[in-house]
C-alpha cells in the first residue's frame, strides 16, 4: 500500500467505524483533476445507497479538516460487492479455497496475472494454484486483488 492510501486508511477508519460501518478498503486512482478517492464499506447487513450517502457526508467532513490529498479528487464511497477487492491478510484469509484474481507490480516467473483458487496465506504471501502450478505471491508484490463470485453458489 501506499504512504497516501496508509495514511488514508488510518484517517478514515475511525470515521466510517463511528456510522457502524466496516471500512474494507481505499483507493486512490491518480487521474490529475479526475483523480478519484474510492472507499468501501461492508456492514453484515450489506451496504445500500443510503449508507454509502451517510459514509460520504460523514467522511467528507474528516476529509475537509484533515485535508490528507493535495490534488482535485471525486469522492466515490461503495459496497465491495460480490467481486470484492482484496487488501489485507485477513481479507485473503478468510477466501481460502475460493478462486481469486491477482494482478502483481513486479513480474513474477514472467507474469504480472494471476487467477487461481487461494490455497493460503501465511509469512506475508498468499499462494495461489493455478491449474497443476503452485505460486507464492509476496503480498507486498499485489498491486490488486479481487474475489471471482461463483455464481452457481449465489443462485
Amino acid at each position: 500500500m501506499s504512504q497516501l492510501v496508509n495514511r488514508l486508511t488510518s484517517i478514515l477508519e475511525p470515521a466510517v467505524n463511528a456510522t457502524g460501518f466496516e471500512l474494507w478498503g481505499v483507493e486512490f486512482v491518480r487521474a490529475g483533476k479526475h483523480s478519484t478517492l474510492r472507499i468501501y464499506i461492508d456492514s453484515d447487513k450489506g451496504i445500500d445507497v443510503d449508507d454509502c450517502a451517510e459514509v460520504s457526508h460523514h467522511v467528507s467532513g474528516v476529509l475537509d479538516v484533515e485535508d490528507p490529498i493535495s490534488t482535485e479528487y471525486v469522492l466515490e464511497v461503495s459496497s465491495p460487492g460480490v467481486d470484492r477487492p482484496l487488501f489485507n491478510a485477513k481479507q485473503f484469509t478468510d477466501v481460502i479455497g475460493e478462486t481469486v484474481d491477482i494482478k502483481t507490480t513486479i513480474p513474477q516467473q514472467g507474469r504480472r496475472n494471476f487467477k487461481g483458487v487461494l490455497v493460503s496465506v501465511e509469512s506475508q504471501q498468499v499462494e495461489v494454484k493455478i491449474d497443476a502450478d503452485t505460486f507464492l505471491i509476496a503480498m507486498s508484490n499485489i498491486a490488486k486483488a479481487r474475489l471471482v463470485p461463483n455464481f452457481d453458489e449465489l443462485m
